[in-house]
């Protein structure tokens, strides 16, 4: 369509209006004169939403000229032709002549032909305007729940001038590089290792890349990863403890003999969490000790481990002397040693007199 709002008019009606305006006969057609003059502008390239300027070089020769978008005229001269507010003439003077277009959008893109009349012989010269536009994502797959094993797809689509290049990478401290680099991403079989979030990036160097993020949960039965049997005096404080891992998080039941143990009771009770349970005796008895069963499940499955209560036993302490009843042996002891020593000395003293 080129720059909306143009005043469009039959090919054959223009071929007269060119006649009158660059004063050539009727049914004489426009043709190009030679490459160096007029002389226009390389191709432009603009973002969408700025201004384009499209410049035209003339010299004095020149007695007519205008712009033309296709087969619409924009400018002829200093009278505006089309009905675009956003085509204003920015400069008409005897080396150039030329036009902005404000705010570009995309259909604005396309030729833009610069005419002029010397000599009674019509020359002309084009430009191409191009339109660059963001990458932006327009569908990208739901937070999606699913079953460990199973298979998904992820899709992101994106739009953009020049088009987007998207990729996939999985938001994960044990995640390397990117996953995909197209719009879907398929993963078959899927592990609990691979939850988390998916980043769709699109990028296409007009703009900072666009992301978006996809939360994908993968549901498993339970497995306990912890069940310590724990050792207990009687009359103490004594807890089993249950570690259990799960998605959706695991319940936990405590059984002893096939009897389900229910929190509240005045010496026991259950403290359950999302992954651990607790099972807490304030005062252990003879009658608490014994293997327990602690039972994780969702609605994917169960598991259960086997936990004992056992007895510790107090080792016997050996009986507290003080340091003075010590000193009194040790100094027993060393008269005992004291005597045996001097006795030789008396018997040599008692030979030596007689």
């Amino acid at each position: 369509m080129g720059v909306g709002g143009y005043l469009l008019l039959p090919w054959r009606f223009l071929v007269v209006l060119f006649s009158r305006l660059f004063l050539l006969p009727t049914g004489v057609p426009v043709r190009s004169g030679d490459a160096t003059f007029p002389k226009a502008m390389d191709n432009v390239t603009v973002r969408q939403g700025e201004s384009a300027t499209l410049r035209c070089t003339v010299d004095n020769r020149v007695t007519r000229v205008a712009w033309l978008n296709r087969s619409t005229i924009l400018y002829a001269g200093n009278d505006k032709w089309c009905l675009d507010p956003r085509v204003v003439l920015l400069t008409n003077t005897k080396t150039q002549y030329s036009i902005e277009i404000q705010n570009v959008d995309v259909y604005d893109e396309g030729p833009y032909t610069c005419s002029v009349q010397t000599d009674n012989h019509p020359k002309t010269s084009r430009v191409h305007l191009i339109v660059q536009v963001s990458p932006k994502i327009i569908e990208i797959s739901s937070d999606i729940s699913i079953n460990e094993g199973s298979n998904i797809s992820l899709t992101c689509i994106a739009t953009g001038r020049p088009e987007p290049t998207v990729t996939w990478r999985h938001i994960s401290p044990t995640a390397v590089g990117f996953m995909s680099e197209d719009e879907y991403l398929e993963i078959q079989g899927i592990t609990r290792a691979q939850s988390g979030d998916y980043e769709c990036s699109a990028s296409n160097d007009v703009a900072a890349p666009v992301v978006r993020r996809v939360k994908v949960t993968v549901n498993y039965p339970p497995y306990i990863s912890e069940a310590k049997s724990t050792g207990v005096a009687v009359g103490q404080k004594g807890t089993l403890q249950c570690e259990a891992s799960a998605v959706p998080s695991a319940e936990f039941q405590w059984y002893k003999d096939d009897k389900r143990l229910i929190g509240g009771q005045k010496r026991v009770k259950v403290e359950n969490r999302p992954f651990l349970s607790k099972l807490i005796f304030f005062n252990v008895s003879e009658h608490d000790y014994g293997n327990y069963t602690c039972v994780a499940s969702n609605n994917l499955g169960h598991t259960n481990a086997s936990i004992t209560l056992f007895e510790e036993k107090t080792t016997a302490m050996t009986p507290w002397k003080a340091p003075g009843a010590v000193s009194e042996v040790n100094n027993g002891t060393s008269r005992r040693v004291g005597c045996i020593w001097l006795l030789p000395l008396l018997i040599l003293h008692l030979l030596l007199k007689f």
